[in-house]
Parts: structure tokens; sequence; C-alpha cells
């Protein structure tokens, strides 16, 4: 069950579905994502029914950013723009690595637009090569190499 106030992201008995955030949250590589989740609160947002899809950018993806950037993002007075990062690696639908096409515009939970492309085998994420993934209850995780920012406005 879930301690009081800790919504449900909170419940992580043996019998609970094992949702997006679950599966990131139990990565070794993903603690600095988990991190930012936590920091920026979308922890809750990200347990709800879904579905989603989750482009999650590794620990090594985090430290290809430059030096400062992920302490700077954690802090209070950047919640927004942490936020928005996040919600930029997030969509509102279930997209398994091989139904993403060539050219395939997807639209994010910032309200801005991503663009998948297929280089041979491989496939990106905007600059981001999706490495694998991981099916949950409420959507699925790709992880992905690079942390990929939100269009300039």
């Amino acid at each position: 069950s879930a301690p009081a106030g800790g919504g449900l992201a909170a419940v992580m008995d043996e019998g609970s579905q094992n949702t997006v955030v679950k599966i990131a949250a139990s990565s070794p590589d993903h603690t600095t994502l988990v991190a930012a989740v936590q920091a920026a609160g979308l922890v809750d947002v990200l347990a709800n029914s879904g579905p989603y899809t989750v482009f999650a950018p590794t620990n090594a993806a985090f430290e290809k950013l430059p030096a400062g950037t992920v302490e700077n993002l954690l802090k209070p007075e950047n919640l927004g723009q942490l936020q928005a990062i996040l919600r930029h690696h997030v969509t509102t639908s279930v997209y398994e690595i091989n139904e993403l096409k060539d050219g395939e515009v997807l639209g994010m939970a910032d309200g801005t637009s991503a663009t998948i492309s297929r280089k041979g085998e491989d496939v990106f994420f905007g600059d981001a090569k999706i490495l694998g993934s991981a099916r949950g209850s409420n959507g699925i995780v790709l992880v992905i190499d690079a942390v990929v920012p939100p269009p300039s406005k």
C-alpha cells in the first residue's frame, strides 16, 4: 500500500503493476532520469494509467551534457525548464521500436514534436539512438543514448 500522500507511484509492492516509473526506478542506468523526474514532480503523472512512451536517457546520456547542466536543472528555480525537457521525452501512445517509421513526427507531452529517423537497423528519437525497450503496464520505456532538448520556441 502507498504511504500517505505518496500517490500511485509510491506503491512499490510485488503485486502492483510494473509502470514506466517503476521500470526506470529499477534500472541502475537511469538514476539521473529518476532524480530529475522526482525533482520535477512528475512521478505521479507517469504512474497514471497512460498509455505512455517514455524516451529514457541513460545516466551516460545526461553525462554528455555540458558540465553543471544537470545540477543546474535540478535547482528549484529551474523547475519549469526541467519539466519542459522531461515532458519532451514523453508521448501519450505506445510505440514499439519496430513500429516507428522514418520521418514520423510524434507529438510530445510538452506541446512540441519530435522526429523519428531510421538509419539502417538503428532508430533515432531526434539525435538520440534508441538502445532498447521495456514494456510496462501503462506504456513502454525506450532507452536512448542522449538527452533531446525541446525545439527552441
